[in-house]
Order: C-alpha cells, then sequence, then structure tokens
C-alpha cells in the first residue's frame, strides 16, 4: 500500500506529490507550519489526504505546547486557524479540526502531557479509520462498475488522495479483487496534471491497466461506447448532491448524460456538508495563474496573459447518477438518501 501520510518520532511523513512520478521522494515535516506549507502547496492533497494531515498537524503542534490551560488554548487556536486557512474547498480539513478540538476539549484539564497523547491518540484514529472507511467504500462501490468495460475518472482519487487505498480508485481497486475485468482511462486534467502524475502511476504500481488521454479526448471516448461509467472523488458533497471536485468534473458529467453514462461520485460521510443547501454555497479556491500558463516549468502562454484558475467546479445533482460512500449508495432525491446516510449508525466493522 502507498505510504501518503505516517506519524513517527520524527515528525510527520509525507510522500512529496509534486516530485511524481520522476521521484518518490519523502518529506518530513517537523512542525505545524511545515504541515500546513505542504498543504497549502500541494505536497500532499486529496480531501480525505488533507483531513488527516490537518489532524496530525495539530497534534505535532501542540507537542510542543506548555503553560497553563489558558495558554494551550491560545496555542491550539493558533494552529487551527493557520491550518484551517490552508485550502478553502475540502470539507474535511475542517472536520478534522473541528474532531481534533473535541478530543483537546476532552482532555483539558488534566494536564500537558495528557492533553499531547490524547491528541497523537486521536490523529492516529483519525488516520486508520480513513483507510478502514475506503476499504469499506470499495466493497460497496464495487457492485456498480460493469465487467469488461472501461472505467474513466478524473483527477487523483486514490491512497494519494487520502491515507491509504483511496475512494475512486479504491472502488477500482476492489471491483478488480473481486475479480471483474476492467480497464482504466484517466484524464490528465489540467493544469496541475493530478491524471497524468499520480493516477497512472498509482495505477501502474498495481497493475491495472491504464490509459492516459488528454482532458479534452473525454467526450471522444464517451460516445464510443467504450466506457462503462465514470467515476469521480469528490472535495464537499453540498446537503443537495451537488459535487466539488476538481475542475472538469462538471464537463464530464454533462458528456456522460449526453451519451448515456453513468456518472458515479465515491467520497466517505466526511465529504458531506449538509449545513450548505447546494453547491452555490461551496467556496471555490482559486489558484495561481503560473500553473495555466507553464507546464513543468515551461511557458506555454504569452507572458503577461490573464488568467483564470479555478481550483474546483460544481456539478449539480442533476447529473450525478449515485453517491457511493462507507455507509451505502446514495440516489436522488438526495436530500433524502444522503440526510439517511449521514444519520445512520457508522457500519459495526468500519474501524480496523
Amino acid at each position: 500500500m502507498i505510504r501518503t501520510i505516517e506519524w513517527t518520532p520524527e515528525g510527520v511523513v509525507l510522500i512529496d506529490q509534486t516530485r511524481l512520478p520522476r521521484q518518490e521522494v519523502y518529506v518530513t515535516c517537523k512542525t505545524y507550519e511545515d504541515v500546513a506549507r505542504a498543504i497549502r502547496n500541494m505536497i500532499i492533497r486529496g480531501a480525505p489526504a488533507i483531513g488527516v494531515a490537518a489532524a496530525m498537524g495539530v497534534a505535532l503542534g501542540m507537542q510542543s505546547a506548555t503553560g497553563d490551560s489558558a495558554d494551550l488554548d491560545r496555542r491550539l487556536e493558533a494552529i487551527c486557524s493557520t491550518l484551517a486557512a490552508t485550502r478553502p474547498t475540502a470539507v474535511n480539513l475542517f472536520w478534522a479540526i473541528e474532531r481534533m478540538k473535541r478530543a483537546y476539549a476532552l482532555a483539558r484539564g488534566q494536564g500537558t502531557e495528557a492533553v499531547r497523547a490524547a491528541l497523537v491518540q486521536e490523529a492516529l484514529a483519525i488516520y486508520a479509520e480513513d483507510i478502514a472507511i475506503n476499504e469499506r467504500m470499495g466493497r460497496i462501490g464495487a457492485a456498480l462498475i460493469p465487467d469488461s468495460k472501461t472505467v474513466l475518472t478524473h483527477c487523483n482519487a486514490g491512497a494519494l488522495a487520502t491515507a491509504g487505498y483511496g475512494t475512486a480508485l479504491g472502488v477500482i481497486r476492489a471491483a478488480v479483487s473481486a475479480g471483474k475485468r476492467i480497464d482504466v482511462m484517466a484524464d490528465e486534467t489540467r493544469p496541475y496534471l493530478q491524471g497524468s502524475r499520480l493516477t497512472v502511476w498509482e495505477l501502474t504500481q498495481d497493475g491495472i491497466p491504464t490509459t492516459l488521454i488528454t482532458d479534452n479526448m473525454a467526450g471522444h471516448f464517451l460516445k464510443s461506447g467504450r466506457i462503462g461509467c465514470v467515476l469521480v472523488g469528490a472535495d464537499r458533497i453540498a446537503a443537495n448532491g451537488d459535487v466539488a471536485n476538481k475542475i472538469g468534473t462538471y464537463s464530464l458529467a454533462v458528456l456522460a448524460r449526453e451519451n448515456q453514462v453513468p456518472f458515479y461520485v465515491a467520497a466517505p460521510i466526511s465529504t458531506l456538508d449538509l449545513a450548505l443547501a447546494s453547491g452555490d454555497e461551496i467556496p471555490i479556491e482559486q489558484r495561481s495563474p503560473a500553473e495555466v500558463a507553464h507546464c513543468g516549468g515551461v511557458a506555454v502562454a504569452p507572458e503577461g496573459v490573464v488568467v483564470e484558475n479555478p481550483a474546483f467546479d460544481i456539478t449539480p445533482h442533476r447529473y450525478v447518477t449515485a453517491i457511493i460512500t462507507e455507509r451505502g449508495i446514495a440516489r436522488p432525491p438526495y436530500l433524502q438518501s444522503l440526510g439517511e446516510l449521514a444519520g445512520a449508525p457508522a457500519p459495526p466493522n468500519f474501524r480496523p
């Protein structure tokens, strides 16, 4: 299994996703500021992985905390504020920070050592649960994947986007393990190339047949009849089923509907944001123009050109065939089905 992130005595160890696929390099974050920079600079990315990193960042930052309860309160707030400011769209980031705050509140008043231990324990629990949740989601979602067909995916929703195993790619891995004869088509996912750099690298490591295409080839292949389904992850899902995911997802969903190809989203319950009525309320991160105007450090546009670079788009719920979670599969109407899954008790065997 790919080790996306790991808690060690030296610090939080991350695989540097900006260096893949050319180099497999690991970096050690020794402070919570290092973790925040790693999230902001996309050394680690993917909604569930960001959540795990944030949890470990809180625990790491509090290891050097000293003083009385008031001092610890101020330290925790500074750490959480720094981590929360890194990336605005993925709700797992804020979910993990809030969970760490609750763990802190339970340990507060028991002494500094107890606080430190409780936060490390909670961060490790979030890490372990993420892997178990993804494995369960994979088993549930594998039933939707048609045999002897191609699965089209966008961006990277694999082990690199999680603590391990993956959301969308976890479903693919589970389908292959179940004996289904499938192959994957990964579009490059401009401008950051998560598809070509990360998804293809992951699936090649697993020996799963994978074909790389440019983003603007998707319509051609969806029309061909080769594609059995489109399968993507998500960074935030509103109460009505609108999905925020990597820019270009909306286009794929429209093309899938036009060609009668099912469009599936795989995401854990922690990615749901039922406080938001629709995707119109989801903040969209704007990234550097250099990511669009350059590719691999080489300029591909005239200097000074005006650039727009939203990192995500919103796919309206009407284009989503089903949403796969670790508690089951949600189908329209999502306002009802997502609410029922979110309110349902967690499966008794989702922990490792």
